[in-house]
């Protein structure tokens, strides 16, 4: 199952009809799977048995390399978006890695050497303090504001989301993309994708994967 994490189920939905999925494909407008699961970016995914029990809890999860991360410079692009392209191209991945573990959990189920026990499964959860707790709030209530056509009071809402928790970017690509589409610099935020990527370094945009793949795969 996949779940688009988007207060615009619209731009949502037209990605999953191209896409064309064969499995269930939802859109979650509160973002509740995120607070749920602990996903602060995409793509995350979480593995789950057929008991109901996480094995795996949120980590980065691409399942194909991205064709514009190969792509050369494209002419005609707006300056903004040539540069974020480039910068996304620094973004590591390991999409290799992932499927092949996500296969062999398919496969062998339990004894997979990549299903995780319980106790492992909540130390690599993350940290769900208070700050986080308060980030949840703020977030929700800005999301709340915002629908209610209250986007002047929303602001501040997204903002002080992003102050408790700034390593959680599903709130902040949420807040940057309701004022412009390229996530870019406006005046609303003191923070834009492409600037705070290259604040902590594009190769620090998603945690390496903690898998290991035997020698000979």
């Amino acid at each position: 199952m996949t779940v688009a994490l988007d207060m615009d189920a619209g731009a949502a939905r037209r990605s999953i009809e191209r896409a064309q999925p064969e499995h269930p494909s939802l859109v979650d407008e509160a973002h509740l799977v995120a607070e749920l699961f602990g996903v602060t970016n995409v793509p995350n995914g979480v593995w789950i048995d057929e008991d109901g029990m996480i094995v795996r809890p949120a980590e980065p999860a691409f399942p194909i390399r991205p064709n514009y991360l190969d792509a050369g410079a494209q002419a005609g692009l707006p300056p903004r978006l040539a540069e974020m392209l480039e910068e996304a191209k620094k973004i590591r991945i390991e999409p290799e890695t992932y499927v092949t573990a996500l296969r062999d959990w398919v496969e062998h189920g339990a004894a997979s050497r990549y299903a995780l026990e319980p106790e492992e499964v909540l130390s690599r959860s993350g940290s769900r303090g208070t700050d986080e707790a308060l980030a949840a709030a703020h977030f929700e209530l800005a999301e709340h504001l915002y629908r209610r056509g209250r986007q002047d009071d929303a602001v501040a809402h997204f903002r002080e989301a992003h102050r408790l928790q700034p390593n959680n970017w599903t709130y902040k690509r949420q807040a940057w993309s309701l004022a412009d589409p390229l996530q870019g610099p406006t005046a609303l935020y003191d923070s834009d994708w492409l600037t705070d990527v290259r604040k902590i370094g594009a190769e620090n945009y998603y945690p390496p994967l903690q898998m290991e793949l035997p020698k000979d795969v």
